[in-house]
């Protein structure tokens, strides 16, 4: 029998204020990633990523009743923050960079895409008697974050409907299994050469590509100016809007079509793909269009970088909206997702072995899945420092994988949590 949904309790706070919250939240991260980059405390965030401190300190914060684990700000950034910062992400996609990688970096990029959108449902169907009615939902927003990374975490969650609780407490096993299994890439990168030979893999590939991504990191960083971080913004916000706008247009007509015929094609869309779900589908497709234009020359100046930091303010509104004391209540779920962990390592590691690719391609195949721009950079960079573009583009490919390929998952889930 499975046990009864998670029930959204609001706290009373110290700090209510709109402005206010953004002001705290805004200088719990300064702070965290000024501790990443100080000398003395730098070899610790090496081995505790930033991310999770941009998790567990609101959440603190929150247990303490600093902060409200509910806010009209968190909704106002979940709404509109999280299409601008996927715009200035995919924004850096670079096609042509992909492709010249050679097929092996996208296929295990896809091979760690299918075991995350495999192991899911399997996860579920072993564990849904001891976890929450309403779980897949939860699991839809973790395929997000472990296909794409945290855009689309908040991105499919939504599409989802999964709650501001359910939000929260799916950050505690992404935050925990990833970055276990992070550390673990990282161990390994260390000894590259051994994996490889073991694959019997051909690792000439990564020379060549050392050498095309200094070219490319010395040709696109520049200066930004004044005129360069309005566009970033007009682009972003403007971007956010028009999908917000013509989204839940496009949803509105459809869901008004199924209603008039629920045996029409219109409904069928309608069930995939629901209202909320175009908003992100459009800012997708802007995305993309958008790399191929000269406004992809704007991540020279910092768009990947705003993305970013909107991702990580993102990442501190949903922790936010959790609290310690209902950490040690998910023990099941944390076990499950260790299964549907299993399943994605699996299935790298027997394409790894078919196709014979080196640990690297693996390793920032998996990264660029499972941690996104956040951490693939950091993992590429661990083999080569010269090498941490080649995460980020593959990760900024996993944003585009993640709003599709985790609308797949969203179904399959949605079948297991009935079967």
């Amino acid at each position: 029998m499975q046990a009864d949904p998670i029930e959204v309790v609001a706290d009373p706070a110290m700090i209510e204020h709109p402005v206010a919250l953004l002001a705290v939240l805004l200088s719990v991260l300064a702070v965290i990633f000024w501790l990443a980059q100080h000398p003395a405390t730098q070899r610790f965030f090496r081995i505790v990523p930033a991310l999770v401190f941009c998790y567990f300190v609101p959440t603190a914060l929150t247990t303490a009743e600093i902060i409200p684990d509910k806010s009209e700000l968190y909704t106002w950034i979940k709404t509109f923050l999280l299409p601008a910062s996927l715009l200035l992400l995919i924004l850096a996609l670079d096609v042509r960079g992909i492709i010249r990688l050679g097929p092996k970096a996208v296929i295990m990029l896809l091979a760690g895409t299918a075991g995350v959108v495999v192991g899911a449902p399997i996860a579920l169907l072993i564990f849904q008697g001891m976890l929450p009615a309403d779980i897949w939902q939860g699991m839809t927003a973790l395929a997000g974050s472990w296909i794409g990374g945290g855009a689309n975490y908040f991105a499919l969650g939504d599409v989802a409907g999964a709650s501001a609780e359910m939000m929260g407490i799916m950050v505690i096993p992404d935050v925990l299994i990833a970055n276990i299994w992070m550390g673990v890439l990282l161990y390994l990168s260390g000894r590259q050469d051994a994996v490889d030979r073991w694959m019997k893999a051909d690792n000439s590939a990564i020379r060549d590509l050392e050498r095309r991504m200094t070219e490319y990191q010395q040709r696109v960083a520049r200066t930004p100016s004044v005129g360069d971080l309005l566009m970033i913004l007009a682009l972003a916000f403007g971007g956010s809007w028009l999908s917000y706008y013509w989204g839940d247009q496009i949803g509105t007509a459809i869901s008004a079509a199924a209603q008039a015929d629920d045996s029409s094609v219109w409904a069928t869309v309608n069930r995939i793909l629901p209202g909320a779900t175009w908003r992100y589908i459009l800012v997708t497709a802007v995305g993309v269009v958008l790399s191929f234009t000269p406004m992809r020359k704007l991540d020279g100046a910092g768009a990947s970088k705003l993305g970013s930091v909107m991702i990580y303010l993102l990442v501190a509104c949903i922790g936010a909206s959790a609290s310690f004391e209902r950490i040690a209540e998910q023990k099941w779920l944390v076990v499950a997702c260790c299964v549907w962990m299993f399943f994605h390592i699996l299935f790298l590691l027997v394409v790894a072995r078919l196709i014979r690719a080196p640990l690297f391609f693996v390793a920032v195949g998996s990264q660029a899945n499972i941690g996104g721009a956040a951490s693939a950079p950091v993992v590429a960079a661990a083999f080569h420092p010269s090498l941490a573009p080649v995460g980020a583009l593959l990760a900024v490919a996993g944003y585009v994988l993640g709003t599709y390929a985790g609308l797949a998952c969203m179904q399959m889930l949605k079948w297991a949590s009935t079967a």
